[in-house]
This record gives C-alpha cells, structure tokens and sequence, in this order.
C-alpha cells in the first residue's frame, strides 16, 4: 500500500521548522521507514534546505540519495536530480513512486506521450512532481534550460542535486565530457542551492568538482571511505590450476549469496556464466553485446533473485541499488582504485558482512598496462594518470600488508592497521599471503624473459566501462556504439600481427611497434562492420576464429623469442 505525503504546509511553516530535525526525521520514518539519519545525512539535507552549497562524499552504500530525496519532500516545489545513467533514474523513479513520492524522469529511452504528460505537468500552475531525474546531455539543451529558467522564475526549483559527482571532473574515474558543462546552471540559476554527491573521489577530484561547479561557500560534508563489513581478498590466478574451478568452489562454499562478477572482455563473462551455471550455479551474464531485452530480462532476474549470480562487464551497476550483494568479484584487475573501490562497494550495501574478492594475474595486469598506455598515448603526452592510478591497485595486489589500509590511503585518509581487525586476508592470514607473493615473484622471475603481446579487440578498448549500457548518447546527438570493449573476432588481426613484417633484424621495441600499427590498421579496416553482424556469429565459427586467434598469438610469441635469443 502506497503512503499519502505528509501534508507539505505542516512541514515547512518556516525555514527553520523546515531545517529542524524533528520535521526531517518525521518525513523520514513515514516516507522510507528509517528510525534515524546516518553519518552526515542530517548535515547535508539542514544545508541545501536553508538554502546553501554542499559537497557530500559518502561511501557507497551510506545513502546518498536520502540527502536529496527529503528535502523534495519538506519544500514546496521541485528538485532536480542529474543522473549520469538511465538505469540509475528508471530504478530510483520506480521506487519513489511504490512509496507514494511523485518522481519522474526524461530521458530519449521514453515514449513520445510519456515525455509530453511530464512537461506538461512542469508546465502547469501547480506541478504535480516533486523530484525530477534527467541527464547531463539534456540540460545542455537550449530547450530544456529555458524551461528551467521558466520553472526557477515561478519560484518551483529549490535544489539542484548531482549524483556520481565525480563524473564531473577529468581526474575522475568516470569522466563525462557532458557533466562538465553542468558549469551552466550556475550561470543560469544563480540562486538554487546544489548539492553536489560522490562515494569516489580522491582529493585533488573533490576540488575539482567543488570549482567547476562554482559551488558558493559550500558545507564540505566527508564521511570516511572505511566499509567496515566488507572483507577484502586477492588470489593469484599465477599459483591456480584454473581459476573457473577456484571461483566455481569459492561461490558453492558460500550458498546460495548474490554476487557480481566483473570481467574485462564480454567473451569472458560468457564463459565464465556458462561455467558456472554447468556446475549448478544459477548465473547470466551481462554486456552490451546481448540485445536489450535479453539485457533486460538478465537484470530483472537477478534484481527479483531469480538469479544468484550476474557476470557482467565494467559498466555494470552504477546506481543499482540491491542491498543484499554477498560478494563482488573482480576477474580481471581494475584500472584504478577508485574503480575497485566503487565496485566492490556495490556489496554489503545493507551494511552485513560482505566479501570483496580479486582475481589477480600478472597477464592480466600486463593486458591492462598495454591498454592504459593506448589510453594515455591518446590524450595529451604529459597525461600520465591512467598508469599511476593503475599503479595503486597493482601494489593493493602484490604489495604486502593490510589491503583495508591501501584502500584507504589512496583516497588520503589516514588508517591505523589494527583498526582492521583481521577484516582483510593479509591481516587475517599475514604468513600464508606472504608466502603467496614469494611463489608469485618466482613465477614472474621465471618468464621474465617471456613477451606478451595482448590484442584489443577494439580500437575504443581502452574505455571499458567508460560508458554504461545504459548511458544515453542520443541526447548529444552522438550516435557512435556502445564504448564497451570487445569483439569477438581478432582473427584477422592476429595473423596481421603474425605476418612477415616481423623480420629477425628488427628489435623487439620495433617489433611492438608494426603490431600495434597492424592491429590498428585492422580495425580501421573493420571498424564499419555493423554490430548486428558481430552479434550473429555462430558458436561453431566462434570456437573456430578462437582457436585460430590462439594459433596466430603462438606464432607472434616464437618469432618474439627468437629475436630475444
């Protein structure tokens, strides 16, 4: 049964019976049921209600969205929420609406009628909405501002909120060339409060977000990145027979838990899924090279439990709030820590033990390395953030000593090792992790002399995860495919890669160098091919195009080793 809203004129005769404690916990413990506030909640909602700035770091998890959400409900009028993903707003929306709170949102995924029936409630004299969720690429839109000027000179628009803030700014993990011009509002709405949101942000981001924002005097609200429920782990793929096997036997002996699995590549979720499912565990996997509805029906599955396990890429799960999540695996290594850090974050988000697990491989790593190289070699040469993000969560991996306290350190905040409590394995198991990274140099020592030559399937690889399934492209008028890795057909690249350009007299540095330009030429190549088209390849031709790609590679590694002889 859906709840009335308390009536508006009992909880704002004031602004400061609005600000009051008693009003806002009130709205919470009818609207979502919460006896009280947590962490800097209270603080974040008294500011924007009184009319100023804020800049709220919050962990995942720590409820950010409540810093928003009351004060829609303790103030006449409507507050705007920007939301990076499309998902993120579908979800949120959907269950405002069961609580009987009147939220909407616009985005191009909507039917004609639909967009029309939410203007036309903004339009009228008494606006029937009270949150409002939209995207970075529609408030860019001439349009749109208008219509928010018009709505903010009738006196309707009381806060501006901007989750995943940290989109916002370049030394971000997940920068979005469309946050940045968010600039405008200010400009636009000089005197609307905003609320400015992130469970990720180092420092030097945390800055960054605060002036690009041009956010006036704000209450810089920090709660510390410590998830104390979540247990951190690494395991070396190097020291495994097989790490299918190791995940398939570490999920059984964890029941029946929910759990994402992160990969790097499609092809290996694949995989991975059918692994799993074949030894009894229900699983799906998830990526952009499934259709929509199959993508879909995956998430609806897994939200509604009817699925244990989703295996899916990267730019899964921004914003999915499903609080029950035992365990978050990551299969191959991040690219940062704070990619890591929100990640794993999407476990325990009910704040009951969790298990944070990374599948650590030195190939993988190497992989990583060559893609983030393409990354920076790309951007302006003296960019040089990718690999020393990366660098961060290779010494989370094969550094010694509590994992809680890297973590923590990398976002710059101080942590005692005892504080741990054994609540990471190096803590818990200090000699046997050592002895893990002892048998781990020694493997590394012993291919030292090995050259791995990694292939992108991709000439966009290097933003994996850089853009969600779900992120909205049509808005800004950019109609380009999905930037979620990864054909499934490198073949003709491979053999490129393995031709006769690889003369004996050439240097291994030269080497390297006519690969990377036959890859390159092989996409350019390929790069019309329809995504349709992709997607139709049959298992039998799958299986054959593998097989001869790991062909191709065992050539290109022996003439490599014949020129290091």
């Amino acid at each position: 049964m859906k709840k009335s809203p308390l009536p508006v004129q009992n909880v704002h005769s004031s602004d400061k019976n609005v600000a009051g404690k008693e009003a806002l916990v009130k709205l919470l413990r009818w609207h979502f049921g919460h006896a009280d506030f947590r962490g800097k909640q209270l603080e974040a909602i008294q500011a924007v209600v009184s009319g100023r700035d804020c800049f709220c770091l919050m962990p995942t998890g720590g409820g950010k969205s409540i810093c928003y959400q009351i004060p829609a409900l303790a103030k006449p009028g409507i507050v705007l929420v920007v939301s990076p993903l499309i998902a993120l707003m579908e979800n949120q929306v959907m269950a405002l609406k069961e609580k009987g709170i009147a939220a909407e949102y616009l985005s191009s995924t909507q039917a004609t009628h639909v967009k029309n029936k939410i203007h036309e409630d903004l339009d009228s004299g008494k606006p029937s909405v009270r949150l409002l969720y939209v995207t970075p690429e529609l408030i860019a839109t001439k349009g749109f501002m208008l219509k928010l000027r018009k709505l903010h000179s009738r006196g309707l628009l009381n806060l501006i909120a901007i989750d995943e803030a940290h989109c916002i700014s370049s030394w971000g993990h997940d920068f979005r060339p469309s946050y940045r011009q968010l600039s405008t509002l200010r400009d636009s709405l000089a005197d609307v409060p905003v609320l400015a949101l992130t469970a990720t942000a180092a420092p030097k981001v945390q800055k960054d977000v605060i002036d690009s924002l041009n956010l006036r005097n704000p209450l810089v609200l920090k709660s510390s990145f410590n998830r104390p429920n979540i247990f951190y782990e690494v395991r070396y793929k190097d020291l495994l027979d097989n790490a299918y096997t190791d995940l398939g036997n570490l999920l059984k002996s964890c029941g029946n838990i929910c759990a994402i699995i992160y990969c790097l590549e499609r092809t290996t979720c694949d995989d991975l899924s059918v692994h799993l499912s074949s030894i009894g565990i229900s699983s799906s996997a998830y990526h952009a090279g499934l259709n929509s509805k199959l993508r879909s029906t995956v998430l609806d599955d897994w939200l509604s439990s009817k699925k244990q396990i989703i295996v899916a890429t990267v730019a899964f799960g921004m914003g999915i709030d499903k609080k029950d999540v035992r365990m978050v695996c990551h299969f191959n290594i991040p690219k940062s820590m704070e990619s890591f850090y929100q990640e794993s974050g999407r476990a325990g988000r009910d704040q009951l033990p969790s298990r944070s697990v990374l599948y650590y491989g030195v190939d993988d790593r190497k992989k990583m390395e060559y893609l983030l190289r393409n990354s920076e070699n790309k951007k302006s040469p003296s960019s040089k953030k990718p690999t020393s993000d990366f660098e961060q969560i290779v010494t989370y991996c094969e550094g010694s000593g509590c994992r809680r306290k890297k973590i923590l350190e990398s976002f710059g905040e101080e942590f005692p090792v005892q504080h741990c409590k054994k609540t990471c394995d190096a803590c818990k198991h200090p000699n046997q992790v050592a002895h893990y990274l002892e048998e781990l140099m020694t493997t590394a020592s012993r291919r030292h002399n090995s050259s791995r030559i990694f292939i992108t399937s991709s000439n966009n690889k290097t933003n994996e995860g850089q853009y969600s399934e779900f992120w909205n492209r049509n808005e800004d008028g950019s109609n380009s495919d999905e930037e979620i890795s990864d054909s499934d057909d490198a073949t003709e690249a491979a053999k490129s890669l393995a031709g006769p350009k690889l003369s004996k007299k050439l240097g291994l540095d030269e080497k390297l160098v006519l690969l990377e330009q036959a890859e390159e030429k092989y996409y350019e190549r390929n790069k019309q091919v329809k995504k349709s088209e992709k997607n139709a390849i049959s298992e039998a031709l799958r299986d054959s195009s593998k097989q001869r790609l790991l062909d191709a590679l065992t050539r290109v590694l022996q003439l490599l080793a014949s020129v290091e002889e």
